[in-house]
């Protein structure tokens, strides 16, 4: 590894960071409550909060939680909302109370919800309204004994607050009607918060503050236990990559991906506000016109994305007019970056399209491109400070320069394994302590490393991990289907899309009928985009549904 160090020694990236600079998230924020308390941290819909105002909310709310739900050190406590001002307050209160964070993408259906919370045993949630009714339906069924709701709406500035929440219920009609009797809405619990004083909890490296669910490689959605020590070494890591492009007080960065995804909460939650920087929070980014619509407001210096966002924004007719003289970085992760839109994005803003590599299980980043890189490469990138990566063959050997086989990770930002699953732990973590990711590319003598394949039959939808085994037995479920088969497709939009093979029971059976009870079970990006009826499927000597004959099909 002697000369990939000397590599990213030469890009002006340390090989070596010290990721002991702190011995919990919670220490960091105290740092940078009292650092930054005057600038301006986290911004939505036209309301700002300082670090002053984010030391007191989030406080408060973790005072609630000890004070009040009497919640102890470990208690795991889950939050379903999109980008909105209560994310980073409820998440920092929450591990500032020293209890554990559990991100809940806002879209799950009833049985994605209840999965995730009897799997991870959450005691708590908070929850946006807009969820509620899903809530509703699951919650006899798991352990939360605590539910904290909030309107969208709820932090901004007098009068726009009651105006967002006025028209997202009543106009829009976007919260279904719901009936939780022990609910709380946060900001009662946030007055609640001021009559009580936080309790020191002593917090290790080791705890643990996130549960992050994933699909891992295969199979139902997994909780990748991420410690306090793994995601601070992780930010640190992506402050030495950034640092000779970023001034402590002065960036602004555009956050589109949501916070509960590890991407962006390590990213631009924890990474930008460790140097004081704002965060514009775009709480609906698939609403291209009202994206661009915010960023003509801001001279941003950073925005970080995945492929196909960057590639919405360049196909809006207004983009092209955004002041870019201060942007510094632009950052893709989460699915490949393509070659066509990062030179269109390079024409368009002047300013370099950076690809970087990581999983949920390494907090996320392990590999990234220089950010003196003046052009689109088609590798990943590096490994980041601190990492190891080998490529590996299927006997867990190392593999020489420029032969491909399974990108294997070692470093601080790595898991400490799946939630309560010592078993699928052990799938993924080689004998020499490397992490196995399941995809399959090369590195070359400079250290640079490029993917060629997965190795598994994920599916990758606009960043998104889609597992065929998950959507084939929810279609499976459905009493007009004998067989199917989920495979990922070419999508100019989404990178890949979910195509279904459905082999009929009920004669009757339609696609409509098949889509319908998908949206009933599936989260929107897990829906199959095709649906393709067939009088068999391919299978081995076994019986085992060959998904590899079925795509291109």
């Amino acid at each position: 590894m002697e000369k990939v160090w000397q590599q990213q020694y030469d890009t002006g990236v340390p090989p070596e960071v010290d990721f002991r600079q702190y011995n919990s998230i919670a220490e960091l924020l105290e740092e940078i409550f009292q650092k930054f308390q005057d600038r301006p941290a986290f911004h939505n819909m036209g309301t700002t909060i300082s670090y002053r105002e984010l030391d007191n909310h989030s406080k408060n709310f973790a005072c609630y939680l000890q004070n009040e739900l009497k919640l102890k050190k470990g208690d795991r406590v889950a939050i379903m909302m999109p980008n909105i001002l209560q994310y980073p307050i409820v998440f920092m209160g929450i591990l500032r109370a020293g209890l554990v964070a559990v991100n809940v993408n806002p879209l799950y259906t009833a049985r994605e919800l209840e999965h995730q919370m009897k799997d991870s045993g959450a005691k708590a949630i908070v929850i946006f309204e807009n969820a509620a009714h899903i809530l509703e339906k699951v919650l006899a069924k798991t352990d939360i004994k605590h539910v904290i709701t909030t309107k969208i709406g709820d932090m901004l500035k007098f009068p726009k607050s009651m105006i967002v929440n006025f028209v997202i219920k009543k106009v829009k009609k976007m919260v279904p009607a719901w009936n939780i009797p022990i609910a709380v809405p946060l900001k009662d619990a946030l007055n609640k918060g001021t009559d009580s004083s936080l309790k020191a909890v002593k917090t290790k490296r080791e705890d643990i503050a996130c549960l992050q669910y994933t699909g891992g490689t295969t199979g139902v959605a997994k909780g990748a236990v991420l410690s306090h020590g793994n995601i601070l070494a992780n930010m640190i890591q992506a402050k030495a990559w950034v640092k000779n492009q970023i001034k402590e007080g002065e960036e602004i960065i555009i956050t589109p991906l949501p916070l509960y995804h590890i991407f962006s909460l390590t990213a631009n939650c924890l990474a930008f506000s460790s140097v004081g920087g704002l965060n514009v929070l775009i709480t609906n980014p698939r609403d291209i016109p009202g994206f661009v619509k915010e960023l003509k407001k801001w001279k941003f210096s950073a925005i970080t994305g995945v492929n196909t966002l960057f590639n919405a924004l360049l196909n809006n007719p207004d983009f092209k007019s955004l002041d870019f003289s201060n942007l510094k970085i632009s950052l893709g992760g989460a699915m490949a970056v393509q070659k066509p839109v990062a030179e269109a994005w390079k024409a368009q803003t002047g300013a370099p399209l950076i690809e970087a590599y990581g999983l949920t299980e390494t907090s996320p980043a392990a590999c990234m491109n220089p950010m003196s890189l003046a052009d689109y490469n088609g590798f990943i990138g590096l490994p980041i400070s601190s990492t190891e990566i080998r490529i590996k063959d299927d006997q867990e050997q190392d593999l020489p320069f420029n032969e491909i086989g399974e990108i294997s990770i070692k470093g601080p930002q790595v898991m400490q394994g799946y939630w309560q699953r010592p078993e699928e732990t052990a799938k993924v973590m080689t004998k020499d302590g490397f992490l196995k990711t399941g995809d399959l590319g090369f590195m070359t003598e400079k250290g640079y490393i490029k993917i060629v394949d997965r190795k598994k039959d994920m599916i990758l939808v606009s960043g998104f991990n889609v597992y065929p085994n998950e959507v084939e037995e929810v279609v499976a479920s459905h009493p007009g289907v004998l067989e199917c088969a989920a495979v990922g497709v070419p999508d100019s939009k989404s990178g890949e899309a979910v195509k279904l093979f459905v082999v009929k029971k009920d004669a009757n059976l339609t696609e409509e009928d098949v889509r319908k009870h998908c949206k009933e079970n599936l989260t929107g990006y897990k829906i199959p985009k095709v649906v393709e009826f067939r009088n068999e499927l391919p299978k081995s000597n076994v019986g085992k549904i060959l998904r590899k004959d079925l795509r291109g099909t």
